[in-house]
């Protein structure tokens, strides 16, 4: 109850915050009729935003997050006008499940949420949270199979050498309906560590329907929840510590928790941010035949799994509306006017909120094709549907995705090795966790240009450093900022002792470490791995004396204070003297 209340403000929130959203054009909100829909409790978030906003333009629409299959059945049993779904319908499952047969030509499938499936998790050392884990693939596998019980067993450890884990139980929590992000999660689970799945499935009593599932196997030491709404609720209480559970990001940052963040192919951790994710989905694999409704512009993950960029989280995904494209059962086309405009915004103003949430926007290629599937829902109004009035935030002129274009770089602490970072995530990134001091990014040297004497910092922080004269002439202190990803100097820096940064002439700055900096080219443009050690064309700053000036300026006053008070003593008793 407490999260759906947060839920619900989020909601609330976002209204306020965005103000007064341009009605969908030319059509009246009094011949809106009410419209309902079930499903994913993944997208269920977004939806819920979503809702709240369309009212101001007299657009009602209900949704009850019960479940992928769930909102699927009821979309089959005609009891809702569209569902959302994580995964398309099942016409042959692999785990043993009664196949969904929609008639052909009466559905079209919209993505229309992207995001991360995370790992939240409910763990403590000494007492304080901890807010950096770090696991591979195959560490949460064995987790959600139960080949990992514990807490401190060294496979973690060895993800974590920042940490001293507790000798606590690991609480696997996983889902006891019916549900797309199982099916995501498992499919995962299935490409990357198959004999894990396999032996876990063998146990569990599911062979041989050991194929992807909605409905999660449960063994002893596992607790099954309903919804994510049900797993998120179970994780974050007090006396579920030692427990994990499978969620969308954005239930963590509701929730204020932290999340896994995940070892990926390139070697680096990650956590499902919606600038990471829309980095991954660049390799999902859209079906593009319009000739077969029942796969177009459903997905293919194989390639974000396996995708090398220091950026990628492996578990990143889309989810669905289903929408009709006859009349059928309860809808008609007053319901289809209401739906048209919904789905519309959906795919439009309501992209704006998407990164607020904890969700990706939907990129520009995905908006243009679901506008053909939204044009057969029948009684929409099929002009109002206008690329050119869209406002989703991905556009640009191009039609590049800008979200994935400027995603910053991880921090080499974030690479597997001996080193970790101590940056919390997710819903508590604001709270770092204190790390082994052995694990603590090593001091590094910084390069001056010139041949001046550079100074020895630890990475992670704001570093000036002395250089001989730029090319403007000026010398000074160049300030390095190690967290940003293309090693370029922003002049709103503040130094470490608090003094401010004068911007004096040109000269050049030095990553401090260029395994997290991007290469940055003459023209600005950063990519998101480089091996460059000096970015081009950034400002030489003032040498700080601040300090030492201030001190030099109050002895300097009281020198001189003296000198008012007792020089006229000294003198008078001077020339008293000599006259005597």
């Amino acid at each position: 109850m407490k999260l759906r209340l947060v839920q619900l403000a989020c909601a609330a929130v976002l209204v306020a915050a965005t103000g007064s959203l341009a009605a969908p054009p030319r059509v009246q909100a009094d011949t809106y009729q009410r419209i309902s829909g079930s499903g994913s409790s993944w997208a269920a978030n977004a939806i819920d935003a979503m809702r709240v906003n369309v009212k101001q333009f007299g657009i009602t629409v209900d949704f009850n997050p019960n479940g992928s299959t769930a909102g699927r059945k009821d979309y089959l049993n005609g009891v809702v006008d569209f569902a959302a779904s994580d995964i398309p319908f099942q016409f042959n499952p692999e785990d043993g499940s009664a196949p969904e047969n929609p008639a052909a030509g009466s559905y079209a499938y919209i993505p229309v949420t992207a995001g991360g499936t995370a790992f939240m998790y409910n763990l403590k050392i000494n007492g304080k949270r901890v807010t950096n884990l770090r696991l591979s693939g195959e560490n949460v596998a064995k987790i959600f199979t139960g080949a990992i019980t514990m807490w401190n067993d060294p496979a973690i450890v060895a993800d974590n050498p920042g940490l001293t884990l507790p000798a606590r139980t690991v609480v696997p929590v996983v889902r006891s309906d019916g549900s797309g992000s199982s099916a995501q999660f498992t499919a995962w689970m299935i490409k990357t560590h198959e004999p894990v799945w396999n032996n876990f499935c063998q146990r569990s009593g599911r062979a041989p329907a050991c194929g992807f599932t909605s409905f999660y196997p449960t063994v002893q030491g596992m607790i099954a929840q309903q919804g994510d709404l049900g797993v998120a609720g179970y994780v974050s209480q007090n006396f579920a510590e030692g427990a994990i559970g499978y969620v969308n990001y954005s239930y963590a940052l509701g929730s204020q928790f932290p999340v896994v963040k995940l070892l990926n192919a390139a070697g680096y951790y990650t956590e499902p941010t919606p600038e990471k994710v829309a980095v991954s989905l660049l390799k999902a694999q859209i079906n593009t035949d319009a000739s077969n409704p029942s796969l177009y512009l459903t997905q293919n993950l194989d390639g974000v799994y396996a995708d090398t960029d220091p950026r990628n989280y492996q578990l990143s995904s889309y989810s669905y509306l289903i929408v009709p494209t006859i009349v059928q059962g309860q809808f008609n086309l007053e319901k289809g006017k209401t739906l048209g405009a919904f789905a519309y915004y959906a795919m439009c103003e309501a992209q704006q909120q998407s990164a607020s949430l904890g969700y990706s926007p939907m990129p520009v290629n995905l908006v243009e094709a679901s506008f053909d599937q939204i044009r057969k829902i029948p009684g929409v109004v099929v002009e109002n549907v206008n690329i050119a009035q869209c406002q989703n935030p991905t556009f640009s002129a191009d039609g590049t995705n800008t979200l994935a274009q400027n995603a910053a770089a991880p921090k080499s602490c974030d690479q597997q090795g001996p080193t970790q970072c101590p940056d919390g995530t997710a819903g508590m990134a604001n709270v770092p966790t204190a790390i082994n001091p052995s694990a603590q990014a090593p001091t590094a040297t910084v390069p001056a240009s010139g041949g001046a004497t550079p100074t020895t910092v630890a990475s992670g922080g704001a570093t000036k450093t002395t250089t001989a004269p730029g090319a403007g002439g000026a010398t000074g202190t160049t300030v390095v900022d190690p967290n940003n990803p293309n090693g370029v100097t922003d002049p709103n820096v503040t130094l470490p002792d608090g003094s401010p940064v004068v911007i004096e002439g040109v000269g050049t700055v030095t990553c401090i470490d260029p395994s997290a900096c991007g290469a940055t080219s003459p023209d600005g443009v950063a990519t998101p791995q480089g091996a460059l050690t000096a970015a081009p064309a950034v400002a030489t700053m003032i040498a700080d004396s601040s300090s030492t000036g201030t001190l030099g300026l109050e002895l300097l006053v009281v020198f001189l204070t003296l000198g008012m008070v007792l020089g006229p003593a000294i003198a008078w008793r001077y020339f008293t003297e000599r006259r005597s």
